[in-house]
């Protein structure tokens, strides 16, 4: 399968910059089900084509295979290597993730900027037909062209097949092509390759950001990419419409109680806010943004304490800043009070200029709620962009697990958690953080420290 991505704006050559790969040399890339490699048939100041192949191995998806759908040779007679499909859509995540989370270190403005962009898709299955291929592009905006191909040549009587080759044309953000292929592709596939779990429906909200809401086939778009599974479909309508259906916020609740059932005879709650006001206090922190701020749990603190003079805090979620709102009874505070304290909504993985100018940001309980793919626009957004001073993350040492008795065995301690690391894992990637971004940081446990499994939380306080 082969996706070619052009540009002519100029220098046209900029691309490689966007793209993150040398248009003076192929690049190839380990993937879960074979290799992608990159290359750039043209390289101009006037026109540059990038060009993604990727060399799926079918023997190994029967390998990996856990049985066949269909018809008995299924999973040796199918279009799985050849056709542009979810195997696609997680190959442009791998090798453009940097194009894809909208991060360019030599670029950045460009990033943000709307240029002239060509994108060709050979080959790629149509079902639902070519109406519904231009149902789904034109709305964004898209000059389209539809090429069908024949079953077989030599017998046109046969008619065409259910594959064709598109070109889209329009003036946008890289980003935003790379966001609607890697949504859209899967869609007119109808067949991912992978087990579809509740953290689909995160991953396309943060890829339908901004498009996705208006479109007018989103319910034809959330329950092809969740493999029509209708509780996750209703799920992805009512967090994309802003439904306040109860169902949702009752299940976060619900799981927001387990968590919180399994620690409070450690009362962690407490001591995680205390032990990062006291780092911000050490710190001489003045202005501080709350990232993933949820319910407003750390900001009632900090509002408390007259030495912070601004704090806003930050989620994606309308329904926890209004809870947040409440907790800190906004409305009742005085002027002068009030203007301490603003709420914001928006992503942790996009860049945000609200978020430059702070002396200090704190994320309380959040990479674990990222999908690791997810981590590295995060690290982008909070310490490059951003870039205050000092930085404080917390998250759960997996380790200790083992001491929470009404916790199964491999079970992580929260539903929406992606994944809970050990103190070695957090340290590697903490370490990692502060060498890119020029920060020291130094690890701090929080709860009792068990002299085998260390403490409950673990925190890392990042400064420079």
């Amino acid at each position: 399968m082969l996706l070619t991505i052009t540009t002519t704006h100029q220098p046209a050559t900029d691309l490689g910059y966007l793209l993150g790969k040398n248009p003076e040399r192929t690049q190839s890339f380990e993937l879960p089900f074979g290799e992608g490699h990159v290359y750039y048939p043209e390289a101009t100041t006037e026109r540059c084509t990038a060009a993604l192949l990727l060399d799926v191995d079918p023997i190994g998806l029967v390998r990996r295979a856990q049985g066949a759908d269909g018809f008995a040779l299924s999973q040796y007679t199918n279009d799985r290597p050849y056709v542009s499909s979810s195997f696609l859509s997680v190959a442009i995540g791998r090798v453009f993730g940097q194009a894809l989370s909208g991060r360019s270190r030599d670029r950045a403005e460009l990033c943000e900027t709307a240029i002239p962009l060509e994108a060709r898709l050979a080959v790629l299955p149509i079902r639902g037909g070519e109406a519904f291929v231009r149902a789904l592009f034109e709305p964004l905006g898209y000059e389209l062209e539809i090429e069908r191909h024949q079953l077989d040549a030599d017998f046109p009587q046969w008619g065409d097949s259910p594959y064709c080759t598109i070109t889209l044309r329009a003036t946008l953000r890289l980003q935003d092509l790379l966001r609607h292929l890697t949504v859209l592709v899967p869609v007119l596939d109808d067949n991912k390759h992978y087990w579809v779990g509740s953290d689909e429906v995160d991953k396309l909200l943060a890829r339908g950001e901004g498009w996705l809401a208006a479109h007018p086939q989103r319910e034809a778009i959330a329950q092809r990419y969740l493999r029509h599974q209708r509780s996750l479909t209703r799920e992805a309508l009512a967090r994309l419409t802003d439904d306040d259906e109860p169902e949702p916020i009752a299940k976060e609740d619900e799981h927001h109680r387990q968590e919180e059932a399994l620690e409070r005879k450690l009362t962690l709650n407490d001591q995680r806010l205390q032990a990062v006001l006291s780092a911000l206090r050490r710190h001489g922190v003045r202005r501080v943004v709350d990232v993933g701020c949820g319910e407003g749990r750390l900001l009632r603190e900090l509002v408390r304490d007259r030495t912070f003079e601004r704090i806003v805090g930050m989620d994606v979620s309308p329904t926890s800043l209004e809870r947040a709102s409440a907790r800190l009874r906004i409305d009742e505070l005085s002027e002068r009070r009030r203007a301490r304290i603003e709420l914001i909504q928006g992503s942790l993985t996009y860049r945000d200029k609200r978020l430059a100018g702070f002396d200090a940001a704190c994320a309380v309980e959040v990479i674990e709620h990222i999908d690791a793919t997810r981590l590295a626009a995060f690290e982008h957004v909070l310490f490059e962009a951003a870039g205050p001073a000092c930085v404080i993350v917390t998250t759960p040492n997996v380790e200790y697990n083992v001491r929470f008795e009404t916790l199964p065995a491999g079970k992580l301690r929260h539903r929406d958690h992606r994944f809970e690391w050990t103190r070695a894992e957090f340290e590697d990637w903490a370490n990692g953080v502060a060498q890119r971004h020029g920060y020291e940081v130094v690890f701090e446990p929080i709860g009792p420290v068990d002299p085998e499994v260390g403490a409950p939380t673990q925190m890392g306080v990042f400064t420079r």
